[in-house]
């Protein structure tokens, strides 16, 4: 099993980027999707989720500003950030449970995205 992060990068604040989260080894539609961030010298936090009916849950900090999404076919998550500030500097992860399950216990290696200001 393996989740492969992408589309970090270098961006202004104001602006915008997709990460995206590609699924192999097993298929993931009725797992729950989640994206989790740790910024420097911090813990990680938890992004947002998505459940396999497409029902999301946000952290209050990046509410109307990121909006994730999931392609069941492709086995794919994706974030969309929007609105970007430096807060939001972190290596950014992605990660699923298992089969119905609750708990995250698959993770992808993480993808750097940074705010510069």
């Amino acid at each position: 099993v393996q989740l492969q992060a992408s589309g970090g990068g270098l961006v202004q604040a104001g602006g915008s980027l997709r990460l995206s989260c590609a699924a192999s080894g097993r298929t993931f539609s009725r797992s729950l999707m989640g994206w989790f961030r740790q910024a420097p010298g911090k813990e990680r936090e938890f992004v947002a989720g998505i459940n396999w009916s497409s029902s999301t849950t946000y952290a209050d900090s990046v509410k109307g500003r990121f909006t994730i999404s999931r392609d069941n076919a492709k086995n794919t998550v994706y974030l969309q950030m929007n609105s970007l500030v430096p807060e939001d500097t972190a290596v950014y992860y992605c990660a699923a449970t298992s089969w119905g399950g609750t708990i995250y216990n698959y993770w992808g290696q993480g993808t750097l995205v940074t705010v510069s200001s």
